[in-house]
């Protein structure tokens, strides 16, 4: 009997060890990430500890557009929209700190005020003194941000499902915990689990293609993201932004899928009630990356606002 639950005892640890030999997943090679999605106009600088990934393109001559992607997302999201407005306008993106091929920082800082930081940094660098900021998500609520604390830094402002009020499990001035299932994540991240957590953002499940897919699982499984959205996530401490987003100078673009269920349209009420140059585009058949779903629509009301 003792020989049997022995052999029982190794046969259950092998398959725990061959379960997690079968789903681990570790960091892809940085330098082959490099090639595959840096290609020019590509560049890299190290601003604030953080070396950061940008594109700078377009005619530098032009107005400035400056473009701020969501969480767990890239500057590759503006793809299609870079495309079509390098003719007119300076088009800048980047990854934002911990995100795509921005890597880790010196600090371990995922703060608000450390991504605003080098933001800013990199406009410095490229000698930028004012420019338009078109945020999705987590990039708008930094775009947000930027409006009320450097007014005269900013032109327009788009804003893009932005993040930035209280929701379940977030509340004002209380640190967040990132779940056991965000850590694992570190650990491992089999290719449909990130597929079932990204079709939520496409009112359309076939929007998200194979090949938008890859990218996204490569650059999400790039050398140290994984960490740094844990981190991330453990350093977020939401503010009530009521009283900061009705300082807002700018005149403001709100895009919102009519669709989207990561950050439902019904919120675009409190930017409505808030900012006080402010109109709101619903874009139907929309998720929560227009940019991804409904590129022409969307750049049509943009480009519109933008003139």
């Amino acid at each position: 009997m003792k020989r049997l639950m022995k052999s029982m005892i190794y046969l259950l640890l092998a398959g725990i060890v061959a379960c997690v030999y079968l789903v681990w997943t570790p960091d892809k090679n940085g330098d082959e990430l490099t090639e595959k999605y840096a290609q020019a106009p590509s560049q890299f600088i190290t601003i604030s500890g953080t070396r950061l990934h940008y594109r700078d393109s377009g005619n530098k001559n032009s107005p400035t557009l400056i473009f701020l992607h969501g969480f767990g997302s890239s500057l590759h999201t503006w793809d299609a929209w870079a495309s079509a407005l390098e003719q007119d306008y300076r088009v800048i993106r980047l990854d934002l700190p911990g995100f795509g091929l921005s890597g880790e920082n010196e600090k371990n800082d995922f703060s608000d005020t450390h991504d605003i930081a080098v933001i800013l940094g990199l406009l410095d660098t490229l000698e930028v003194n004012k420019a338009s900021f078109i945020g999705n998500s987590l990039g708008g609520k930094l775009a947000w941000l930027i409006a009320a604390a450097y007014p005269n830094r900013v032109d327009k402002l788009v804003l893009i499902s932005p993040d930035g009020f209280a929701s379940e499990g977030f509340e004002y001035d209380k640190p967040h915990q990132a779940s056991w299932m965000l850590n694992a994540m570190t650990l491992a991240l089999p290719k449909p689990l990130l597929k079932m957590s990204l079709l939520p953002a496409y009112a359309n499940p076939n929007s998200l293609s194979s090949t938008m897919l890859d990218r996204y699982y490569d650059l999400m499984c790039a050398p140290g993201v994984r960490k740094s959205i844990v981190a991330r996530f453990n350093q977020t401490v939401l503010k009530d932004p009521r009283p900061i987003l009705k300082t807002i100078q700018a005149d403001t673009l709100l895009l919102w899928g009519e669709e989207d269920a990561m950050i439902p349209i019904a919120n675009a009420q409190d930017y409505l009630k808030l900012i006080p140059k402010v109109r709101l585009e619903a874009l139907p058949k929309t998720g929560h990356l227009p940019q991804e779903e409904n590129v022409q629509h969307s750049l049509h009301a943009l480009q519109k606002f933008l003139d």
